[in-house]
């Protein structure tokens, strides 16, 4: 087994051994590190400003991405946070105190982000487009076709959009999603496969802008070279990599 690359911040690695697993939630600590040295890698090529969350649920995927942000960059957490009973707003919010995500470093939103208009989500960052934001909404693929209309128009320029629970045998029509998502949006390629820890902490999409992906992908296959998969992803015709902690080639005998 690889293993789990380093994120590049202490602060994630800390709350990755410490806390993460204290969270309730749903998404793997290998996509987390992967995620924060993605972001790490951004501010490596001069990519700044504010990230988003669509999904936050009780913080524990959004901790991290926050924990990975530079001084002054803040981080939006989004959710309806009525499911599963209202109280997961608080508990959000003080997993955030707790694991050193103060309200200066975050803002949270009690809102449906796909009857959101960029404009406002924009207006949340203060009037910045986003560097980064993470998809977990609700698992169709109308509402998933939402948060990427979305999330095109506030991205930045060298920014990611990251897709949650790619490929689980729970949702398989979201792929169609995002089939039809990148067939009407030729400017936006995929960087990466995350490949799935379990399945809970699901496969997760890597998007970027396609005259982005030979900068990033130059630069992952150092920063990830000991979590690529040696024969990638086909997204025809569209290559890219696979990061795994399974980076085994099947035995043909």
């Amino acid at each position: 087994m690889a293993p789990l690359p380093h994120s590049g911040h202490p602060a994630v690695e800390a709350y990755l051994t410490e806390g993460y697993d204290r969270v309730v939630g749903m998404s793997s600590r290998f996509a987390a590190a992967v995620c924060a040295r993605l972001l790490r890698l951004q501010t490596e090529e001069g990519v700044a400003g504010p990230i988003a969350e669509i999904g936050a649920f009780e913080g524990r995927f959004f901790i991290a991405l926050a924990h990975a942000l530079e001084p002054g960059e803040i981080a939006l957490g989004i959710d309806i946070f009525e499911w599963p009973n209202p109280q997961v707003q608080d508990r959000f919010e003080a997993n955030c105190q707790r694991h050193g995500i103060g309200p200066e470093r975050r803002i949270t939103i009690k809102a449906d982000a796909g009857a959101m208009s960029p404009v406002e989500l924009i207006g949340h960052a203060g009037g910045e487009k986003l560097r980064f934001i993470h998809i977990d909404g609700e698992h169709s693929r109308a509402a998933l076709s939402k948060d990427l209309t979305l999330a095109t128009a506030c991205l930045a320029e060298g920014g990611l959009i990251v897709l949650d629970d790619m490929l689980h045998p729970g949702y398989p029509t979201l792929m169609v999603a995002v089939q039809e998502y990148l067939s009407a949006n030729s400017g936006i390629v995929p960087l990466c496969i995350i490949d799935r820890e379990t399945i809970v902490g699901a496969t997760k999409f890597v998007l970027c802008q396609r005259d982005w992906f030979e900068r990033y992908q130059a630069a992952m296959l150092t920063v990830f070279k000991e979590q690529i998969w040696p024969l990638g992803a086909d997204f025809e015709p569209h290559w890219c990599l696979t990061l795994s902690l399974d980076t085994r080639l099947a035995e043909i005998t």
